[in-house]
């Protein structure tokens, strides 16, 4: 009998709830950690997305939902915060936090979420278009950002940022 992989469990998309804090809490301080080896503070953190659940204004999360087990589990997050561009005459969204659980990996959570959010864009007559940055030594984001036609093009980020 040939072998056979075993089947991938499915997953779905969806706008993250207010009950989801604590995992995104979780997700964001192991991405920090992960990807630009900085421990941030919980408090801060978890102030930091009640915010968002708080003045939906300021973003959206979304989060990848591992589809069939018992109780809901969370693989996956991004956070979209809206810029105007009067250039555009429309908003853009730039993507930040994107974290996926190890295990989950190369099952394209990410590319989910991404596709999600094209869709969103491209039956939006509000929404123009998604940016997001990538800390320089994250190659493995890079590529994955690439993969999904995400070009390097046009701008250079500057930033100035208080401490704490």
């Amino acid at each position: 009998m040939p072998h056979k992989p075993p089947a991938q469990p499915s997953f779905s998309i969806r706008p993250a709830h207010p009950s989801d804090a604590a995992a995104i809490v979780r997700f964001q301080l192991a991405m920090a950690r992960e990807s630009e080896d900085l421990e941030l503070d919980p408090a801060v953190v978890t102030a930091g997305v009640a915010a968002i659940f708080d003045a939906p204004r300021r973003g959206a999360y979304w989060v990848a939902e591992q589809d069939g087990a018992q109780e809901r589990t969370l693989i996956g997050c991004l956070l979209t915060v809206p810029e105007w561009s009067d250039w555009r005459n429309g908003e853009v969204l730039w993507i930040h936090s994107v974290f996926v659980v190890p295990e989950a990996r190369g099952r394209g959570v990410y590319r989910a979420l991404y596709e999600h959010l094209v869709a969103r864009v491209e039956d939006s007559p509000d929404l123009r278009g998604l940016r997001l940055y990538v800390d320089k030594r994250n190659e493995g984001a890079q590529r994955a950002y690439e993969a999904l036609g995400m070009t390097r093009e046009h701008y250079h980020l500057y930033e100035w940022l208080v401490d704490g």
